[in-house]
């Protein structure tokens, strides 16, 4: 009797209050979720629907008299439009944040100065030799310029770095356009604008070496890295003097600055977190909390909140990036922002038209693995290089390296990143490809900052041929020049072999990958391959060449897409 009066209680409220027009917030953070079916008559879901304008749906907007002295006004009438101000000292202020005009945005520009960039910043971007844009750099500078939150999802390699660093170097630092405001912008030269947050040394170091190639060799200290591994006091010093507009760092290392009162973030414009997925695990949440409760503030929050001791914060954007975006980014992104858009290459698309969670499976429990077990491959699929070789190599454990150097030179291999899966194998591994004349070199988190930055200089340089290292260094490492990765012990999941052969095949170049695994392992390399949706095909090391086996040519891999 009672689940035929809630049913018929249902029934009332959807007929009464259809189930698209009840907001979010009326709802709180509850994890209430309705599985319905939606009927014919309801129409079908469309960006419209969402409260985002197509193609034919113009916004008016009008504008105020020539002459007329005040802010433009905006007839817009949208539910999600918010302000965004910095201060509450009238220093800094943005008009009403208009919709996305997702189908217009210029997937597919010819040059960077389509996407609405400063002059000074196209100067600087020539002059470093970069031309045209990448997809998701087409797709991504124009939402992040027009002030949305967002997740930016490609393929490792892709240019996701440039595509968050250029829109943020058109609003802060030396290189964006002069402007009336420029009196009252200076007194906030002083605050830092900027956090960009990575969860690797190398990483972080990387994106301070980006910016500051963009930013020119006068205008270095306008950015700071704070990263672990590195002396504390002297970049507590860097920041008293240098009073830097962007901070690029570690988790650990930007929470304990700034619980030591050394990092002043309540005004930041920009939060950007870096391999978000990464930053998900468990060893960064206590710092992550609190750099999200100290960078800035999202939209709608209090600035007057009872653990901020400032009067108030500025209101920030907030900017993720990662290879893969799983539901944890998803619910992770609806937490931290606010009407954030997913950006991919050509296509941009609000995040709440996504899943917070998996799909339930009402025949097989929760608990059982295998319900979800497809869910996770999807994603390693959109963030592997599309432009890469795979094979596999079986191998009896003790011949793993001198299938290795078999395998390096085969190919003939310049720059080859080797991954292993302990640390205390890499340097037996090292000393073995020396003893046999190969220039090898190890590379893992018990190393000091100086000596992995000599390193990675040496491997950049040429002077290093083979990088061992574990699965840390697969998040972020750039090496443009790499030809070859191999994984000399198997990744733990597709996700994890994505990432590893994304450092190969960086910016459309071609690379291969070639996993080495004795003979119990192949049906692990069996599963990759179906999940991933590429042929791994058995190889050999034969009179210096790479030789396919007959088997697997005369049983070509399904590829699922």
């Amino acid at each position: 009797m009672l689940a035929m009066v809630s049913t018929r209680f249902l029934l009332l409220v959807e007929q009464s209050f259809p189930m698209q027009k009840i907001s979010k917030k009326a709802w709180g953070n509850t994890s209430i979720r309705f599985l319905c079916q939606v009927g014919r008559d309801h129409g079908p879901l469309t960006l419209s629907s969402l409260g985002f304008p197509s193609e034919f749906e113009k916004i008016r907007i009008n504008k105020t008299k020539k002459g007329e002295k005040g802010n433009v006004i905006s007839a817009i009438d949208v539910s999600k439009s918010r302000v965004k101000a910095l201060g509450s000292n009238g220093k800094r202020a943005v008009g009403v944040k208009k919709p996305p005009e997702i189908e217009s945005a210029p997937f597919a520009a010819k040059s960077f100065s389509e996407l609405g960039l400063p002059t000074l910043l196209l100067r600087r971007l020539e002059s470093e030799g970069f031309a045209v844009p990448t997809d998701v750099q087409s797709a991504a500078i124009p939402v992040i310029l027009k002030n949305h939150d967002a997740v930016i999802q490609s393929y490792t390699g892709s240019g996701k770095t440039l595509a968050y660093l250029l829109p943020i170097l058109s609003e802060v630092g030396p290189l964006k356009d002069n402007s009336s405001e420029g009196d009252e912008e200076a007194g906030k030269k002083n605050e830092i604008e900027a956090v960009i947050v990575a969860p690797s040394r190398e990483l972080g170091m990387q994106i301070v070496r980006e910016v500051e190639k963009l930013l020119g060799p006068a205008n270095k200290k306008v950015v700071q890295q704070l990263v672990g591994g590195a002396n504390r006091s002297r970049q507590e010093e860097a920041l008293k003097k240098n009073k830097p507009a962007i901070v690029v760092g570690t988790p650990g290392r930007i929470a304990e600055i700034s619980a030591a009162g050394k990092l002043h973030t309540h005004g930041c414009r920009y939060l950007v977190l870096d391999e978000v997925d990464e930053l998900l695990s468990f060893n960064f949440r206590e710092d992550m909390h609190r750099i999200l409760d100290h960078v800035g503030r999202t939209a709608g929050a209090d600035p007057r909140g009872r653990e901020n001791p400032f009067a108030s914060r500025a209101e920030r954007q907030t900017i993720m990036v990662s290879a893969t975006v799983p539901f944890s980014v998803i619910r992770a992104a609806r937490s931290w922002s606010t009407d954030a858009l997913l950006i991919q290459a050509k296509k941009v698309i609000p995040l709440e038209s996504l899943p917070s969670s998996p799909p339930v499976n009402l025949i097989k429990p929760a608990s059982d693995p295998s319900a979800n077990s497809n869910l996770q491959p999807h994603a390693a699929v959109q963030s592997l290089p599309p432009s890469l070789k795979h094979y596999h190599c079986v191998s009896k454990l003790q011949h793993k390296v001198d299938a290795l150097r078999k395998c390096v030179h085969a190919l003939d291999a310049k720059s080859v990143i080797v991954f292993m899966n302990h640390t205390r194998q890499l340097k037996d591994t090292v000393f073995k490809l020396e003893a046999r004349g190969m220039k090898a070199a190890e590379l893992h988190g018990d190393l000091g900052k100086l000596a992995r930055s000599t390193i990675m200089k040496k491997f950049k340089n040429g002077d290093v041929r083979v990088l061992i290292t574990n699965e840390l260094s697969a998040r972020g490492l750039d090496i443009p020049k790499c030809d070859l990765v191999v994984n000399l012990e198997l990744p733990t999941d597709s996700i994890h072999y994505a990432h590893r052969a994304g450092r190969t095949g960086r910016l459309g170049r071609k690379g291969t990958v070639v996993t080495i695994c004795e003979e119990p392992e192949v049906f692990v390399v069996k599963k990759l391959q179906k999940q991933l949706g590429v042929p791994i095909p058995a190889c050999d090391f034969t009179e210096g060449k790479l030789v396919v086996t007959e088997e697997e040519e005369k049983k070509p891999t399904e590829v699922l897409r």
